[in-house]
């Protein structure tokens, strides 16, 4: 079968000078042994990199390109089959053997770090039809995506947590069974997909889903170092390869051909490591101990424990290396649920692992990778080796250790309101405040809008978006949209008569003969909750509950893609305590910090949530709002605060804003609250359902497609 040479791979990142050195990156050990690891043995599965903004992930990931090993491919062969193992399903293949060989014709490449943008599309990431060969042919052709020019090589995807559902559903498939299938538009094919997966993220954007975290092999910390002269030297080099990328990487150039001959020895002696049995006992018992899910994490510590012998030259794994293993393993597969903060209980690591071992016999060093002389670091300088730290050494902090602050049991009485709804004055200068802690989150039930919506994608709300299944089809094609193959053929069929095809001809196309589909899926939505933080609040003990609330709807909106945020008002202002969000470890930190006590000011309340989600409107027009206002109805901060509170209601209802209000008022009351819902145009509920059980049942029951009939008792009262 004749084969046309290949294309260029898309998003293909070969050597390239502008690129930074591996060898030059300092202060991201465990990022650098992580990569190094995962390269030495890529069944190890891949690597995951949080942290902070601007601590070189992106740097370095695209580093570790220049030093990767050159790869032996199939000649002409799109999807970088192995010449000593082709698959033979192939779509390229059969791969006939040369005859001296008994092996396809191969040609040796460097290999490939494919970026998978955030955006890409569907098409893009598991390949389609050329349309091209398709409508100007008449031939079904196969175009490769990104999953078969990452074949054999990594696959790199950047802010990896704020990847698509769909595509993320993508890279699951591909990843559980080392495959690609596509069935779709008359396309029906499977080649092989086994790559690195390797993302990076920043933790306070969002976190990512159990399923794909559990798939990456390892995962890595990283943030800025806080030692100035560390941090100096960053800077110095950064510096120094922006004025002369060629020079840098010159003074470098010793130092990557060490480190990549260093991963070609450990690759070649990855085989002849010994794993005792004893030793395999020891990683299991340290993956119990650590109730880690599923047996995943046996499997890889003991791969990562096993590559990191044969990195450092060795031929029989040490307790060292199933430390170094353990700590780059199982971090990300101990979380419970998704407020346990990632991390790893070193004391206990040490306890299981007992005492040391005596020293190995020495053997043949490896090559070491560095700097040379001439552009070296000084010799006091931090160790800037991608080998990481030694066993024995205690791991950088990363920034997400745990750093919330402890539960306070003791809960301070506020001032009692007055029988006129005014808060008494404090005696003392300072507002007496309490902080309540949140109590176990719980799931919730669905709520949906009723009808089609046009939201971001998400798990919620029927929605016409752009991940989802083929309902339709559109006469005005969208930009990005899907083709609609069938609907395309059908409205150029009754044309072509006019536009005189005759015979066997292929079919003549316009512009105005294509279609694109209409999808429908599920769309998030944004729930804001405004709390009255006030003393009375604090009185009554509500915050517990309501905390509680704002956790298990954010454990929800994680699980169902949805955003959430909290403001809380007391005191002579109101805080935005937590901005629209979608993570969740931020929200449970953020949420333990929110004090009582104070004066109430309602309007300052009303006014910033109006502002916040005029603000969201901007940042995502097309998720739509609940607002869920948490209070007595007293407004006692300010002139006139009872009627600037109801200007700032009848702001959000004529800004069409689904809301509702609990009314925290408890006895022979004023009525407070109900006269606020009348003016917000929201559904009033009454104080009994304030607990956070039925909180969150009030919440899933008025969304925004049963608004209408939830408003009707309200406009009738006013």
């Amino acid at each position: 079968m004749s084969r046309a040479p290949a294309p260029p791979a898309p998003a293909a990142r070969a050597a390239e000078p502008r690129t930074f050195p591996f060898s030059a990156v300092v202060g991201s050990d465990d990022m650098a042994l992580a990569l190094v690891l995962t390269t030495v043995s890529p069944e190890v599965g891949g690597v995951l990199v949080r942290g902070e903004k601007g601590t070189a992930k992106t740097t370095t990931v695209r580093a570790l390109a220049r030093v990767l090993p050159p790869l032996a491919v199939v000649e002409g062969c799109r999807f970088s089959c192995d010449p000593a193992d082709p698959d033979p399903g192939c779509p390229d293949g059969p791969h006939l053997a040369d005859a001296p060989s008994g092996r396809p014709h191969a040609t040796t490449r460097p290999a490939r770090l494919v970026e998978l943008p955030v955006g890409a599309t569907e098409d893009r990431v598991i390949g389609s039809l050329d349309l091209q060969q398709a409508l100007g042919a008449g031939r079904v052709r196969y175009e490769p995506g990104l999953l078969a020019a990452a074949h054999r090589g990594l696959l790199y995807v950047d802010e990896v947590n704020l990847l698509h559902d769909h595509l993320v559903d993508l890279l699951l498939d591909a990843a559980a069974t080392g495959r690609s299938t596509v069935e779709r538009e008359g396309v029906s094919v499977a080649h092989a997909s086994r790559m690195v997966l390797v993302g990076t993220m920043n933790p306070e954007e969002g976190e990512l889903r159990p399923q794909l975290l559990d798939r990456f092999g390892l995962t890595a910390e990283v943030a800025a170092p806080r030692d100035p002269a560390l941090r100096a030297e960053v800077v110095r080099r950064r510096m120094a390869f922006d004025r002369d990328p060629a020079a840098f990487t010159a003074r470098y150039a010793d130092a990557e051909q060490a480190l990549s001959a260093r991963l070609r020895t450990a690759r070649a002696l990855l085989e002849e490591v010994e794993l005792r049995d004893d030793q395999l006992l020891l990683i299991a018992e340290i993956c119990a101990a650590f109730e880690v899910d599923g047996l995943r994490a046996d499997l890889v510590t003991a791969r990562a424990a096993v590559a990191h012998a044969a990195w450092h030259g060795r031929i029989r794994v040490t307790k060292a290396d199933i430390r170094a293993a353990a700590r780059l393993a199982l971090p990300h597969r101990r979380r419970r649920n998704p407020f346990d903060a990632p991390g790893l209980d070193e004391e206990l690591l040490d306890q299981l692992l007992g005492e040391d071992e005596p020293e190995p016999e020495p053997e043949p060093e490896p090559p070491q990778p560095g700097p040379d002389d001439e552009g070296g670091e000084p010799p006091d300088a931090p160790g800037a080796s991608p080998e990481g730290p030694g066993a024995g050494d205690p791991p950088p902090a990363g920034p997400e250790a745990d750093r919330r602050p402890p539960s306070q049991d003791q809960r301070s009485e506020a001032p009692e309101p007055g029988p006129t709804g005014e808060e008494d004055a404090p005696t003392a200068a300072v507002v007496p405040t309490t902080l309540a802690s949140a109590g176990t989150a719980y799931r919730t039930r669905l709520f949906t809008a009723t009808g089609i919506g046009a939201g971001e994608a998400g798990r919620r709300s029927r929605a016409v978006t752009r991940t989802g299944r083929s309902v339709g089809a559109a006469s005005r094609p969208e930009p990005g949209g899907r083709l609609h193959l069938p609907a395309t053929i059908r409205a150029a069929a009754p044309q072509q008569h006019a536009r005189g095809r005759a015979g066997a001809e292929v079919l003549r196309l316009r512009r105005e003969d294509l279609r694109t589909a209409t999808i429908e899926g599920r769309e998030s939505n944004l729930v804001l909750l405004v709390v009255d933080a006030s003393g009375s609040m604090a009185a009554r003990r509500r915050m517990e509950a309501v905390k509680t609330a704002a956790l298990s709807l954010l454990l929800d909106a994680y699980q169902r893609r949805d955003k959430v945020g909290l403001i809380t008002f007391r005191g002579a202002a109101a805080t935005l305590a937590l901005p629209p969000t979608s993570s969740v470890e931020v929200a449970a930190r953020r949420l333990d910090e929110v004090p009582n006590g104070g004066r109430t000011p309602l309007a300052e309340g009303l006014l910033l949530a109006a502002e916040t989600l005029r603000q969201e409107r901007i940042r995502d027009p097309r998720r739509r709002p609940l607002l869920v206002l948490v209070t007595d109805g007293r407004a006692t901060s300010g002139p006139d605060a009872v009627a600037r509170s109801r200007r700032a209601a009848g702001l959000l209802r004529d800004a069409g804003v689904a809301s509702v209000v609990i009314d925290c008022e408890t006895g022979f009351g004023l009525g407070l609250a109900r006269t606020l819902s009348v003016h917000l145009g929201a559904e009033h509920v009454p104080v009994g359902e304030v607990a956070a059980d039925q909180l969150l049942s009030v919440v899933q029951r008025h969304t925004p497609e049963k608004r209408a009939s939830a408003l009707r008792p309200a406009q009738d009262a006013a």
